[in-house]
């Protein structure tokens, strides 16, 4: 006879809000009216990512294993969707940013129409509006709010996929600069899908060493047993397959390229909500099955840290575009908060916190960013190359003032909450003796300010071009999503108390 498992669905109401709104999207996309598709699409994403957000505070201070031993319901997983399904719910803003405007949407009107030919230009001035991508989007946002709640290794691994396979899709969407979008999205469904054969074997290496793909009996095996050789080459390749989701070097081959391609507000979508579900997924494998054999993945950890951070910082320097630019700096980003995993080995939270209170506040600021970029446009849209964006104090101060906000945001400059982040992951890194990859981190954090910087003098010192690009007046979704992500930036440099607080009471994962 087969038993039943034990279900709380008031522990998975979160992920049952945002699927649920994902199916209802697919209904629309079905049997809705052209006309009405836009708004409606709008409003059932927004509900869904809002309703998931609002569900996570209200059952905050969980603790339990449900769906059969499948999903943790935990203060940092908890924490974690909040801050996926937050972030998601700005995306979507900037999704239906030009919907009044459909020429001006960032999503081609049809995707299945050849890239250059008379049909694809004509198709730059159609008035209707790609709606499938709230659907697929909010889709993803459900595999990454299950990613970082998964307790089972085969769970993790239908999460992941999840959570990619409508990225691939949404990435070929862009309006124009169609063949790059194209290839950025082939580029990262090939590498993601050699990366998701990664993380496969590793998982079928792990079960044949330990008899278990559950977290919380791998720990037992790995207590009782030890680590043979087995378990050891399984757990380096689920770290490879979960590195390559976070966009963390030497397997951050995609990021730029497809940072570069895809539409921005999807760009802005993967960069702040896919690195935290990838982070969030990697502390629940490191911290709940291996957390008692730090050893075993601590020196590769440190490794891919140092190099994730001079890749991003000194690669940084030569970019010419500016979404480029950012990719490294995500790539950058990506090893400061290694640092903070890191911290895991203490046994004494900090690290985690610390990492949850970073990947808050490197998502707001990074989709701030975003925003802005969607608003300096030429006649071919968005102007991305850094010498266009010469002399933009002069065309549009206040636009130019949030951008270099933002930035300083990102080089970690004191009284925003990138200094509060880096200097809490540095910390935890300190507590456990591993004060060489905070001095390391120091120094490349200092080498990738020069290219923030660099972006900083072109808009203020330099004369801008006769024929620069212009400065889009924001939508008011785009509006809202500046205005929440640089006061959320100001407030968590000024005082982050009360979140660091929440970030601390927040760091308990179970298994």
């Amino acid at each position: 006879m087969i038993e039943a498992p034990d279900l709380s669905l008031a522990a998975l109401t979160p992920l049952l809000f945002v699927f649920g709104a994902a199916l209802v999207g697919v209904l629309v996309e079905s049997f809705a009216p052209r006309h009405v598709r836009q708004p409606t699409q709008v409003a059932l994403a927004l509900v869904g990512t809002v309703g998931g957000f609002v569900s996570t505070l209200l059952i905050a201070g969980r603790s339990e294993v449900t769906a059969g031993g499948a999903l943790a319901v935990d203060g940092a997983g908890l924490f974690l969707q909040a801050t996926i399904a937050g972030l998601a719910a700005l995306s979507i803003l900037l999704f239906a940013e030009r919907g009044l405007d459909p020429a001006k949407s960032a999503f081609v009107a049809s995707a299945a129409v050849p890239a250059g030919s008379p049909r694809d230009r004509e198709l730059l001035t159609d008035e209707r509006v790609q709606t499938e991508v709230y659907p697929l989007a909010t889709f993803a946002v459900g595999g990454m709010m299950l990613f970082v709640a998964a307790n089972d290794l085969l769970v993790m691994f239908i999460a992941l996929e999840v959570l990619s396979l409508p990225l691939y899709l949404i990435c070929g969407l862009a309006r124009r600069r169609r063949l790059l979008s194209q290839e950025a999205a082939v580029k990262y469904f090939l590498l993601g899908a050699f990366a998701s054969a990664f993380f496969l074997y590793g998982l079928a290496l792990v079960y044949g060493a330990t008899g278990s793909i559950r977290l919380s009996e791998i720990r037992e095996s790995v207590s009782t047993d030890g680590t043979g050789t087995l378990l050891v080459l399984g757990l380096g390749l689920l770290i490879v397959g979960l590195m390559f989701k976070a966009s963390v070097a030497p397997f951050h081959t995609w990021t730029p390229d497809v940072y570069q391609g895809a539409p921005t507000p999807v760009t802005a979508f993967m960069a702040a909500c896919t690195k935290v579900a990838a982070f969030g997924a990697i502390l629940r494998l490191l911290y709940v099955a291996f957390g008692t054999a730090d050893w075993t993945w601590r020196p590769l950890v440190y490794g891919i840290a140092i190099v994730s951070m001079v890749v991003g910082a000194v690669l940084g320097l030569t970019q010419t575009d500016v979404k480029r630019m950012l990719a490294y700096s995500s790539i950058a980003h990506a090893g400061f908060l290694l640092t903070g995993v890191i911290g895991l080995g203490g046994g004494t939270g900090s690290g985690l916190s610390a990492t949850l209170f970073y990947l808050l506040a490197y998502g707001l600021t990074t989709i701030g960013a975003f925003a802005v970029v969607t608003l300096v446009r030429d006649g071919d849209g968005e102007a991305t190359q850094l010498s266009q964006w010469a002399g933009l104090a002069r065309r549009s101060p206040l636009t130019a003032g949030v951008m270099t906000f933002l930035l300083l945001a990102l080089a970690g400059i004191p009284l925003t909450s990138g200094f509060t982040g880096k200097f809490a992951v540095f910390r935890a890194a300190i507590e456990v003796g591993a004060w060489p990859l905070a001095v390391g981190a120091l120094v490349t954090s200092a080498i990738a300010g020069f290219f923030y910087l660099r972006l900083v003098v072109l808009m203020y010192f330099s004369a801008p071009a006769e024929d620069g690009p212009s400065v889009g007046v924001p939508g008011l979704p785009t509006t809202i999503v500046l205005a929440v992500t640089v006061a959320a930036t100001l407030v968590l440099g000024v005082v982050p108390g009360s979140v660091l607080d929440l970030a601390d009471r927040a760091a308990t994962l179970v298994g």
